[in-house]
């Protein structure tokens, strides 16, 4: 990233992306499948009230643009209240345990998108869903055996992306840069 560091970066808990932004969200999505596999597997009933807390976190996000600040305020600081009970509840389950421990080595990272009003996503899921059409022609032609060609692909991508992204049509961005 030629040293930029984002303000806020959203990612899964994969350690290589806890260091890019400022500030970090993790990804909500990702944890929910970890406590939806606790629940499914699991032998208490703390991965489903973690379920609830995430049902609570979600409903947040998708209407955080209705709230006054203050009252984004009280909601955020009722789940961070309502998550300390949850990391601190006892289980004998080990997989509650370890979705326990997980959970809290993020806690700092589940709730970012707060302050950050329709800013900031509570996943990661667009920025996979863009990465997709790069992994799926990879795996189709096996890899790439120069790296000009990487990158020549990277560069393309890129300038389509972000011609759709600012409403541009990409071939004309693509011919204006040629040109």
């Amino acid at each position: 990233m030629a040293g930029h560091v984002p303000e806020v970066w959203v990612s899964d808990r994969y350690s290589a992306q806890q260091t890019h932004g400022v500030r970090h969200q993790t990804c909500l999505a990702h944890l929910a499948r970890d406590t939806a596999f606790a629940f499914e597997h699991g032998s208490d009933d703390l991965p489903f009230r973690f379920k609830l807390w995430f049902g609570k976190a979600f409903d947040l996000a998708r209407a955080i643009a209705d709230f006054a600040a203050s009252t984004l305020t009280r909601k955020k600081h009722d789940l961070e209240r309502q998550l300390e009970i949850l990391l601190v509840a006892p289980t004998r389950c080990d997989l509650a345990r370890q979705l326990q421990a997980k959970i809290g080595r993020a806690r700092n990272q589940l709730l970012t998108f707060c302050d950050y009003p329709g800013e900031v996503d509570v996943t990661n899921n667009t920025s996979e869903r863009k990465l997709r059409p790069c992994v799926i022609q990879r795996k189709v032609t096996n890899g790439y055996r120069a790296m000009w060609a990487a990158e020549a692909e990277a560069d393309v991508r890129t300038t389509i992306d972000t011609a759709r992204l600012k409403g541009a049509n990409p071939f004309s961005v693509i011919v204006s840069i040629l040109a």
